[in-house]
């Protein structure tokens, strides 16, 4: 990896950390609930975006370094799975059972579900 790359890496991570705290703050001010609807947001809207970045990359419309600084970094500072397990945990702690597995399982199936779709969508626009 160039020392360029690396930089731009660690920069997209960053962009992508603030990224997350922006929508989380959108989302959680518009609704209060007790199911964590701004990380899973963030979740599902991530999987999407790397399912697409990884269609374009495997049909050579994007670099191998773009799809890297892009995908490892603005999206691995984007997404966030450490926040989806605690709060999935802080639901279950709290006793709300219904609200915990449709966090875990809601999670798991609808993100990878997204990042299907957008694998989809990129290969179709690669042709």
């Amino acid at each position: 990896m160039s020392p360029l790359v690396f930089v731009a890496l660690a920069l997209a991570g960053g962009v992508g950390a603030a990224a997350r705290f922006v929508v989380d703050g959108l989302i959680r001010t518009r609704f209060k609930t007790v199911f964590p609807w701004a990380t899973f947001a963030i979740n599902v809207s991530g999987s999407l975006a790397l399912g697409a970045l990884t269609a374009l990359t495997a049909g050579s419309v994007l670099p191998v370094e773009w799809s890297f600084i892009a995908g490892a970094g603005f999206l691995g500072g984007y997404t966030t799975f450490s926040t989806a397990s605690y709060e999935t945990v802080r639901l279950l702690a709290e006793r709300r059972y219904a609200a915990s597995l449709g966090s875990a399982f809601g999670t798991l199936l609808v993100c990878v579900a997204a990042a299907a779709l957008g694998y989809w969508a990129g290969s179709a626009w690669t042709g």
